[in-house]
């Protein structure tokens, strides 16, 4: 209905001036607002404004590893205790297990329970508690104790959740604001860090465990060329220097309560100053005075800092540390003592850092794109459909302004694909007026009052603009499931501007119809030129047609030449990817990208002598815009451990070839990310197209889900042949133009469905053939003209979003244009070659009966 309830028209007006209201914050700074305001705003991802994104992982195996170490120091003693005589006491830890065996068979009873007590408990989500080991006997006196599935997810659990809170005690302590710190899946912490340029400090901050613990040096051990039972041999700060001190801690480093640098008062140099805990303050007041005049070692992640000679008992609980260090190296060591210890060793696995003189050409390349998108799809709607088309951009505006009060309620991070994500919903936010506009022209030609061709405009076109929709967010929920970190802020903000979009475009473009409508009162709607109209009226109606009305192409009789030559394209594609391949991006294969600027014009041959000397692998050097700027290109290099340090050799050449050179933006991915995001990538796109399949299914007959999902996959393998021919690389963010490209496929596919699935109730007697052909001449203006917001939203992107987004931007457009060939020459011929003796056979043998009286 075209009447509105005086409640409505406030909700929906309502609604409108609340986004306004919560997106005017973005178009001002902080300051402005006292600070007792509850003030949110959209904030700008690090590739935009700058910063790092790390992806930490823990070792789990050293979490294992020592409390195998442990239940192996407790055996001794338990089992000494009990009495109990055994050999071969060891820890397995590639079995999770710690095993020995009993010489007096008799004992085992006694060991098994010995050992049983070495058990922690662990508490199920179910609330029972259970055991972290399982202690079992065998033949010979053998008894393992080995660590249960609940005990290993307990013990992994409690050590991620504490790196992660040492982890931002760490960060917290450098002064980087605004940091995020999160978990991210088993294993793994993500931290971003706005603003930090080059955070190789904050990694190698992160990345140690700062495991201090005080022990006793045995110096009559120091010479021996093994460490005799109870000492080992740990290395100093100088190179060669090795130190034997005792396995027992005296005093661990947990006990401290602060730590600061500082300089010696006597010598000048700087010191690190720390105090204890009362725990920690008396035993080492008893340690000291029992060990006056011997050495006394403070070790830190197995590495000898100092061994100072005891001269006097140390009661007050302070202590110093000293060294050969420097303002920053004391100061870091005093960040990582007042933090705590890691529980085990993390590794970077994973770094994107983007400097901020990127991040500034990243927002005015995407602000460009954004601003002639909007110009040209503006136009277009306007010229194209007249006052109905200005009616749909001032929802289109609307839409805009929500889909940014819903991220700034969210407080959600903009970053460049979310920018791409915001450009593209230009296009695909019209597609819905596009085919109500095109359902009351209909409308109109059939003869229908203006007040009648609105109301059914808006009614016939809901259901279709429901089923167009639905699969474009099953692209998007695909996308998010299996996307990771930018992308999937891409895929929620094309799926917020799309279920958005649905709103505007039924509810407010359909309230100022009716406002229009009840004003004027026209005799006819103006959806068509007509000779001796004044200049006004002749700009309020459509001033051009992609299409011509009233067309009857036979478009089936070409059914099989289109179809013959989409198997070929499609299978030459399918035989390039595999020879000469995929160019694949650093995030599927794994390798380091760096971009890099000289102070001034950079010697490229001095450039790539410096990393090929770094024995890295097969390293590509290129001159990448101005003289002075280079992009980098390493393999994978084997593990993550090696990856990290292959980026800091490179930093360290490259200075030393051209000092104050700067590192504009860093892409580090190891090899198990990689495959892992392949994996993610390649399952999204899978269950996309199985998704689409089932809703085409249930929502048509299954001719239309099978002709649907064959032609998707004939559309994919097209545009990836493209990406092959043009040496576009295949990386999570063309894994997002791919995902939209089949969700505007599919939506496309399922508009030209339903105008089939309404012929074949409407035409009960109409050959196949000419249903399909009535249906395509019938919606293709619709295809056409969302086919083209589409491109128009694109081509900005694909010319002014910058390098990162030019791949994703041509495969968009592409895509588009293979997509809306295949509607056409693929999709129709498969529904009428599948369908032509099941879709019309219940109607003919209905219609069989009625037509004999007629004859007679």
């Amino acid at each position: 209905m075209l009447h509105f309830a005086r409640w409505k028209t406030v909700a929906i007006l309502l609604v409108c001036f609340v986004g306004f209201v919560v997106s005017l914050p973005n178009l001002m700074p902080r300051a402005v607002f006292p600070e007792w305001f509850p003030l949110r705003q959209i904030s700008l991802g690090l590739d935009l404004r700058g910063g790092s994104y790390l992806l930490l992982e823990v070792d789990l195996n050293t979490v294992v590893r020592e409390r195998l170490d442990s239940m192996v120091d407790g055996a001794r003693t338990r089992l000494r205790t009990a009495n109990v005589r055994y050999v071969n006491l060891a820890a397995d830890a590639p079995n999770r297990r710690m095993g020995l065996r009993v010489t007096d068979a008799s004992q085992v009873p006694a060991a098994v329970t010995a050992l049983r007590e070495l058990a922690n408990p662990v508490q199920l989500p179910t609330g029972q508690s259970v055991p972290d080991i399982e202690v079992t006997s065998g033949a010979d006196g053998q008894v393992w104790a080995t660590l249960t599935e609940a005990g290993l997810r307990a013990k992994a659990s409690g050590a991620v959740e504490q790196s992660i809170e040492i982890v931002r005690r760490r960060v917290d302590e450098t002064g980087v604001a605004e940091a995020l710190i999160a978990r991210q899946g088993q294993q793994r912490i993500l931290v971003t860090l706005p603003g930090v340029e080059d955070p190789d400090r904050i990694k190698n901050l992160l990345g140690r465990t700062a495991r201090m613990t005080f022990h006793l040096v045995d110096e009559a051990a120091s010479l021996a060329a093994t460490p005799p039972p109870g000492v080992m041999f740990l290395p100093g700060e100088r190179e060669g220097e090795r130190f034997a001190v005792r396995r027992r801690v005296e005093v661990d480093g947990a006990n401290l309560t602060n730590a600061r640098a500082g300089q010696d008062s006597r010598t000048g140099e700087w010191v690190v100053n720390f105090t204890f805990d009362s725990v920690g303050t008396r035993r080492f007041a008893d340690i000291t005075r029992a060990n006056v005049g011997r050495p006394f070692a403070i070790v830190l992640d197995e590495k000898v800092i100092t061994a100072p000679v005891i001269r006097e008992p140390i009661t007050g609980g302070q202590g110093q540390i000293s060294g050969s260090f420097t303002v920053r190296s004391a100061n870091d060591l005093a960040v990582l003592l007042r933090a705590g210890a890691l529980p085990a060793p993390l590794t970077v696995v994973e770094e994107r850092t983007v400097g901020p003189e990127l991040g500034a050409d990243a927002i005015r390349a995407g602000t460009i794109a954004l601003a002639v998108g909007t110009l040209f799809v503006f136009l277009y709607m306007g010229l194209a459909y007249g006052l109905l088309g200005w009616f749909a951009n001032i929802a289109l505006f609307v839409n805009l302004v929500l889909l940014i009060a819903f991220m700034t309620l969210i407080e959600a991070t903009l970053t460049l694909p979310g920018i791409a994500g915001i450009v593209l919903t230009l296009g695909t936010a019209l597609d819905a007026n596009i085919l109500i506009n095109e359902r009351i022209r209909e409308e109109v030609r059939n003869g229908r009052s203006p007040i009648n061709a609105l109301e059914a405009g808006f009614t016939k076109a809901s259901g279709t603009i429901l089923d167009s929709n639905l699969t474009n967010l099953i692209a998007m929920a695909c996308l998010y499931g299996f996307g990771s970190g930018p992308v999937k802020g891409f895929a929620v903000t094309v799926a917020v501007g799309t279920i958005v979009q649905m709103w505007t475009a039924t509810v407010l473009t359909r309230l100022f119809a009716s406002w229009w409508y009840r004003r004027t009162r026209p005799k006819e709607l103006p959806v068509f030129q007509r000779p001796g109209l004044s200049l006004i009226e002749r700009l309020r109606r459509p001033l051009f047609r992609i299409f011509p009305d009233d067309t009857h192409i036979p478009f089936m009789k070409g059914a099989r030449i289109g179809l013959v030559v989409s198997a070929l394209l499609s299978s030459a594609s399918v035989a390039i990817a595999f020879w000469p391949g995929l160019e694949k991006g650093i995030d599927f294969k794994g390798g380091i990208e760096m971009e890099v600027r000289t102070p001034g014009p950079g010697d490229i041959g001095a450039l790539r002598a410096a990393v090929g000397g770094l024995n890295l692998g097969d390293a590509t050097l290129l001159q990448f815009g101005d003289p002075s700027t280079f992009a980098l290109r390493l393999p994978a290099q084997g593990d993550e451990g090696a990856v990290q340090r292959a980026v800091n050799a490179v930093r360290g050449a490259l200075e030393q070839v051209a000092p104050g050179t700067r590192i504009l933006r860093v892409e580090a991915v190891g090899n198990r990310v990689s495959d892992e995001l392949f994996i993610g990538g390649m399952m999204a796109l899978g269950l996309s197209f199985l998704a689409m399949l089932l809703y085409i299914w249930f929502r048509f007959e299954w001719q239309f889900g099978v002709a649907a999902i064959t032609t998707l996959i004939l559309d994919v393998t097209k545009t990836i042949g493209f990406m092959v021919l043009f040496q576009i690389e295949f990386n999570l963010t063309t894994i997002a133009g791919i995902l939209t490209v089949i969700g505007f496929s599919a939506n496309d596919k399922v508009v030209v469905f339903d105008r089939m699935r309404e012929n074949l109730r409407k035409f009960k007697t109409m050959p196949l053939d000419e249903l399909v052909d009535r249906s395509i001449n019938e919606t293709m203006n619709r295809s056409l003209g969302t086919s083209m917001t589409l491109l128009l939203s694109a081509l900005p992107l694909a010319l002014f979003g910058g390098d990162t987004l030019a791949g994703f931007a041509w495969v968009m457009v592409v895509g588009i244009v293979i997509s809306a060939g295949s509607s056409v020459f693929i999709a129709a011929p498969i529904v009428l070659y599948s369908g032509r003796n099941r879709l019309r056979r219940g109607d003919e043998d209905a219609a069989a009966p009625a037509a004999k009286p007629a004859s007679r």
